[in-house]
């Protein structure tokens, strides 16, 4: 058995319910994150570039990455869907976030949003390991899976 198969068998099993509303917190912040970003693109820009007008306008495409991102990563950790896949295609959204925040260009500092990048990036860590938990899509596809392997017949 690989070391990854280990780690979720383990966190399979030693997953209290309480950690469910973590990782639906964690899913409305990401989620909530993607909708401030896309109300409002100079945010983004300021966090980004330091300014609100970046001079490249060819990165377009990191402003609409980021904002979709967190939008479609925090809506399938709500409802649980393939919780370590994303929790793992987020975690270079976030490294890069807090570089930029620490990079802050032109003396612009982000002491919150450090924070909740911070945050945000050790529940991506937590969830990677634990994953879904029992009340999430992940753990009926996986009970389900079980029957489907053993014979039953699906309800």
């Amino acid at each position: 058995m690989s070391t990854f198969q280990n780690i979720a068998r383990w966190g399979n099993e030693h997953h209290p319910r309480w950690f469910v509303f973590l990782r639906i917190a964690l899913g409305l912040l990401l989620f909530a994150k993607g909708i401030a970003f896309m109300s409002n693109a100079s945010l983004l820009d300021e966090i980004v570039y330091g300014t609100t007008n970046p001079t490249n306008d060819n990165s377009a495409w990191l402003r609409i990455l980021i904002t979709w991102a967190n939008l479609l990563g925090g809506a399938l950790l709500i409802i649980g869907m393939q919780t370590r896949l994303v929790c793992f295609l987020q975690l270079p959204i976030l490294v890069g976030a807090i570089l930029f925040i620490n990079l802050h260009k032109n003396g612009v500092a982000f002491p919150s949003e450090l924070w909740s990048a911070l945050l945000t990036l050790a529940g991506l860590i937590f969830f990677i390991i634990e994953g879904g938990g029992p009340l999430s899509i992940d753990k009926y596809f996986y009970k389900n899976r079980d029957r489907r392997t053993a014979g039953q017949q699906l309800p």
